[in-house]
């Protein structure tokens, strides 16, 4: 049986499409009012206490700036600021998306729209609105909430996010330093059923071996010579919710070994004591690495892998994301805007194309700190290609020139092939590699 939740409030001036919506959402909605005259939004905001406003951008006739539906979308969010409010239009531009996100809406809804993802649209912001709600965070729009773009891969992503939110398995968050895993890692939990619990996050490459257990399951006073008092480890501290283990690939043997019996088990024991607690734990884990090649090579243990990933979410890179660049850079620049009280900026033309340009090695992280540069450095409003700085970084001319290990293993690859005349088995052996291992470097690089 279909479960019913969240108040919805639709306001648009055409009769037809709020007969239309109220039809496909009525099945899946506790309760809908209908709005055609927007300056009564405030008066059902205080009698209907909607959790989610479906606002049209135009009501005039023969308009389609969508200049009403900022103002609108402004007045809902001073009188009630952890609403969610859902944009509709049927002039939808990137221009209009950024400028409303900025503004403080969730997402858009096109004219004409599909039912299912209208549905699915809806559905999700009732389940934000909740999460509000149950946390105590208000319309936050920080780096840890949002997923911005719209990219194929992206609009993938927040789909499989959605889903897998509802569920109760463990999730390996793959993708290059800077590409946003923590960000997937926090929607992940605000989808869940766990999201008003605790989300506790480690980044265990900066953990030392000997401080691990102490670190993930706590320790007794007088365990060691400086526990003076007892202290509960970060599994405990998420009891209930989620706790995310960052850069997993950096676990020793030993470390793999704790783990994985923790996690078997979902039993703890501190440091210094003989009794064991239960905990109820979601786990997600993200990195780097390319874990089924390190049980390839026997550096991480394969039932540990297997414990981890029931499920695998990929973060594409930043330069495989077109558009995207555009509409992250705008966004910094909002986020730069309100902290260092700087007046709204624009991109130019000129800037945009040399970051569309840009081979971005550090992702949306450096994206991040390149906007803030260019928005201290720019004047007048506008940010030119002048304010667009990189970091700097070492190019060599071949893989010869450098000690990264990624150009390195590439040569070395494209060298045992040759050698081999294409024989992958001879080239294998060259490498000193297995086969099968062989294959997936050749995918890994595309060769």
């Amino acid at each position: 049986m279909n479960e019913k939740n969240g108040r919805i409030l639709i306001v648009d001036d055409n009769e037809d499409i709020l007969l239309a919506l109220n039809m496909v959402l009525k099945p899946h909605i506790e309760a809908i009012r209908v709005l055609k005259n927007p300056e009564r939004i405030g008066e059902f905001i205080d009698s209907f206490h909607p959790d989610v406003i479906i606002l049209d951008m135009n009501f005039q006739r023969n308009q389609s700036s969508g200049e009403e539906g900022y103002r609108w979308l402004n007045f809902i969010l001073k009188k009630s600021s952890d609403t969610v409010v859902l944009l509709m239009t049927a002039y939808v531009d990137t221009e209009k998306v950024v400028r409303g996100i900025r503004a403080g809406a969730t997402d858009f809804i096109p004219k004409p729209w599909n039912n299912s993802k209208l549905v699915g649209i809806v559905k999700s912001a009732i389940k934000l609105r909740l999460s509000r709600l149950s946390s105590g965070t208000q319309n936050k729009t920080d780096s840890s909430q949002i997923l911005i773009g719209e990219c194929p891969p992206i609009q993938l992503l927040r789909k499989q996010i959605e889903k897998l939110g509802a569920t109760e398995a463990n999730v390996l968050i793959t993708g290059e330093n800077g590409t946003g895993k923590d960000v997937a890692a926090h929607l992940l939990h605000n989808f869940s059923p766990r999201h008003n619990k605790p989300f506790v996050s480690i980044d265990l490459g900066a953990v030392p071996e000997q401080l691990f257990e102490s670190e993930l399951f706590g320790y007794e006073k007088g365990a060691f010579t400086d526990a003076k008092t007892a202290k509960e480890g970060r599994i405990e501290t998420a009891n209930g919710g989620t706790i995310f283990l960052d850069e997993i690939g950096n676990l020793t043997p030993a470390m793999q070994q704790k783990l994985l019996t923790t996690i078997e088990r979902r039993h703890i024991a501190r440091l210094g004591s003989n009794k064991s607690k239960q905990v109820d734990v979601r786990i997600v884990t993200a990195t780097n690495a390319d874990l089924p090649q390190m049980v390839a090579d026997g550096t991480f243990r394969q039932d540990l892998l297997y414990r981890i990933n029931t499920f695998e979410l990929h973060m594409p890179p930043l330069r495989e994301r077109g558009n995207d660049i555009i509409l992250l850079a705008e966004y910094f620049a909002h986020k730069v805007g309100e902290r260092y009280h700087i007046n709204t900026h624009t991109i130019n033309d000129g800037a945009k194309s040399k970051l569309l340009s840009h081979e971005w090695p550090g992702n949306v992280r450096e994206l991040q700190h390149v906007i803030e540069r260019a928005m201290i450095l720019s004047s007048d409003g506008i940010i030119t290609s002048e304010d667009i700085e990189f970091p700097r970084s070492i190019k060599p001319k071949d893989a010869t020139q450098t000690l990264n290990l990624e150009s390195l293993e590439k040569k070395a690859i494209m060298t045992a092939i040759d050698q081999s005349n294409g024989n992958l088995s001879n080239a294998a052996s060259l490498l000193g590699i297995s086969r099968y291992a062989l294959y997936r470097k050749i995918e890994k690089y595309k060769l």
